[in-house]
């Protein structure tokens, strides 16, 4: 399995984490806005995380136009956003060696790095 990072280019949080990373050269680049990610992408992301919520950024803009955080959403809810905008997914996400770490949390980085290590 292939060590990969989703994250967005444009993004100064992602550009900032990426370089602070050791042996980031180890890892396969996924630029989420130039190359959405597919089901299957998102179904591997699904199977290392549980939960289609758990990779969803409720932080994103989008979020907060479509009105999401009054409505009620479901697994099916949260898989067919990410599917349809790259802003949805919480960036980064990284897996490594077949596990999978969500966002740019301090603590989450600090797990990639020693992963990488």
């Amino acid at each position: 399995m292939t060590n990969k990072i989703y994250y967005l280019a444009s993004c100064d949080t992602c550009r900032k984490i990426i370089k602070s990373l050791p042996n980031a050269d180890k890892l396969q680049f996924h630029d989420i806005r130039q190359n959405p990610i597919t089901e299957q992408e998102l179904d591997e992301m699904y199977q290392l995380s549980g939960s289609y919520e758990a990779l969803f950024s409720k932080k994103a803009q989008l979020y907060k136009s479509m009105d999401l955080k009054n409505k009620t959403l479901t697994e099916a809810d949260y898989k067919k956003y990410l599917l349809e905008h790259y802003t949805f997914l919480s960036r980064p996400v990284f897996i490594i060696d077949g596990k999978i770490y969500i966002g740019n949390g301090q603590q989450n980085i600090i797990e990639v790095i020693k992963a990488l290590s």
